[in-house]
């Protein structure tokens, strides 16, 4: 499937490209260490979505409601999740899943916390690192990406407790759903007409 996708999202991927290339110019990808399956930390891939000032930053700053270091191709992509698809490669590396919490960064500022803090700190972690993370889950449908990692963990963990493969295949086809519909930066719900994720 992630094969099929990195076909079918070659020629998109060549627009973007140009896009970023000509609002903010090199470079369009970047790499970012994030934490996966048992704590092992691997480099996930994206469409670089923000100025190239944000992306030297020495300290990652979580990312606000019409964050200024958002490019204006940058909106698009966050808006539609297109950002995430170079993440297909962390697929094939046997890194990600489709569907899982979305993998961690090791440290992050948040809005509402201001201090640099371990995110291995954070009560629930040790389950939430058994599984292998994602390009999905109910946490992006149900969080703003703003909220405390506390708050998100409650929805990843609900999905590890009742994952299944209906579950699993719903939050795809919701997932293709927002993305066509350009909702990802929308805070609170995502789905559309109030309808209730997978595992929640």
């Amino acid at each position: 499937m992630a094969l099929v996708g990195l076909i079918v999202l070659s020629p998109v991927w060549v627009v973007i490209w140009i896009a970023i290339m000509i609002e903010d110019g090199l470079p369009v990808f970047f790499k970012q260490c994030r934490i996966g399956r048992r704590g092992k930390v691997f480099n996930a891939y994206k469409f670089r979505s923000m100025c190239i000032a944000a992306l030297y930053a020495p300290v990652n700053h979580q990312a606000r409601e019409n964050d200024p270091r958002v490019t204006r191709v940058g909106r698009i992509l966050r808006g539609t999740a297109i950002d995430e698809s170079p993440q297909l490669i962390n697929i094939l590396l046997d890194e990600m899943s489709f569907v899982g919490p979305r993998p961690l960064l090791a440290a992050e500022v948040e809005i509402h916390n201001q201090a640099d803090f371990d995110i291995r700190a954070v009560p629930g972690y040790a389950e939430r690192v058994s599984v292998v993370p994602g390009l999905t889950g109910i946490a992006q449908f149900h969080a703003s990406r703003d909220v405390p990692r506390e708050e998100k963990f409650t929805y990843d963990l609900k999905y590890i407790r009742n994952r299944s493969i209906t579950g699993d295949i719903k939050l795809i086809l919701l997932s293709l759903a927002v993305t066509f519909l350009g909702r990802w930066e929308k805070r609170g719900t995502k789905l559309p007409n109030g309808q209730r994720s997978a595992g929640r």
